[in-house]
């Protein structure tokens, strides 16, 4: 081969080295790639070990997947002092969380209640490196909750409406009830309610049910408000520490997250989280399942 022609095989290699990495440079700024495509970063998902947060945590995963990003699941993790670490250290990178119980773990002495002065205060208390999106209206709290059936007899809507009822009022509840903030003291105190205490531990809802107890302390997400047509009241003044559905992200990422995860937090109501953990507790569907329906049925798949 003469010395020109090795000249002109030089040459030509130089320049398609130089057009593939200008090729290459030019694709990792294409306004229409999808964001793992952009950064190459993995979005890591966790869950409580418990059925309603690992169906949210689901929703999050597939509603990320669906908008183009790579996305692991690390689910079933256990309770805060377990995957805390994990999210202050960056290994795991959302996770969905409920705002009072969360405040309350960074700021054990807080006087917020209402769901915004909660979501406010939240934003102050969390570490660095560490944020919140917007939260959803679905909450997982306390409440005082009736029966149907006692609601539409006695016209209830909110708590200060049983300061109207004639009869005697007993309220059922865990045993620590009895000494809490927003137990018995705490309705005497903000609505003028007086009523006696019943221990009623794990059988809180079939106590209710049965007629034994006539006000319960129920968890908000709890499907039986469901399945036995049970009616959470109001608490217009904040007895309860109010606790949305908020998703917990690391602040390095939470710009590329926010519009794909605020759109889940805008649809997911107080009776959606109950429908879903319906779905999984009766009808024993799959999270996956569950997250998937939910996510069509909300226009976001």
């Amino acid at each position: 081969m003469s010395t020109t022609q090795k000249m002109r095989n030089a040459f030509a290699l130089t320049t398609a080295f130089a057009a593939a990495i200008a090729l290459s440079a030019c694709s990792s700024n294409d306004p229409l790639a999808s964001p793992d495509q952009d950064n190459g970063a993995t979005i890591v998902v966790g869950s409580q070990a418990y059925y309603s947060n690992e169906i949210i945590a689901e929703i999050y995963a597939q509603a990320l997947e669906n908008d183009g990003f790579t996305v692991d699941r690390k689910f079933n993790i256990g309770q805060r002092d377990a995957y805390m670490p994990e999210l202050e250290s960056g290994a795991i990178s959302l996770f969905p969380e409920y705002t009072g119980n969360l405040l309350q773990y960074f700021d054990s002495e807080t006087l917020a209640r209402s769901s915004a002065d909660v979501y406010g205060a939240l934003k102050e208390a969390l570490p660095e490196g560490l944020t919140v999106l917007d939260q959803a209206t679905a909450s997982d709290q306390d409440s005082y909750t009736v029966t149907g059936e006692f609601a539409q007899e006695h016209s209830l809507a909110s708590i200060s409406d049983l300061a109207d009822i004639s009869i005697p009022l007993t309220l059922g509840g865990p045993p620590e009830l009895a000494e809490r903030p927003y137990g018995p003291t705490g309705l005497k105190t903000t609505y003028g309610i007086d009523v006696d205490f019943s221990a009623t531990g794990d059988t809180t809802v079939e106590d209710l049910v049965a007629g034994t107890v006539n006000v319960a302390n129920v968890y908000t997400a709890d499907p039986r408000i469901e399945t036995e047509n049970l009616v959470v009241l109001e608490d217009p003044e904040s007895l309860f520490l109010a606790s949305n559905v908020v998703p917990l992200v690391n602040a390095d990422i939470a710009a590329e997250v926010a519009e794909t995860i605020n759109a889940v937090s805008a649809q997911l109501t107080p009776e959606g989280l109950v429908s879903l953990n319906v779905q999984s507790t009766v009808e024993e569907k799959s999270p996956a399942v569950i997250a998937t329906d939910w996510l069509s049925a909300n226009g976001l798949s």
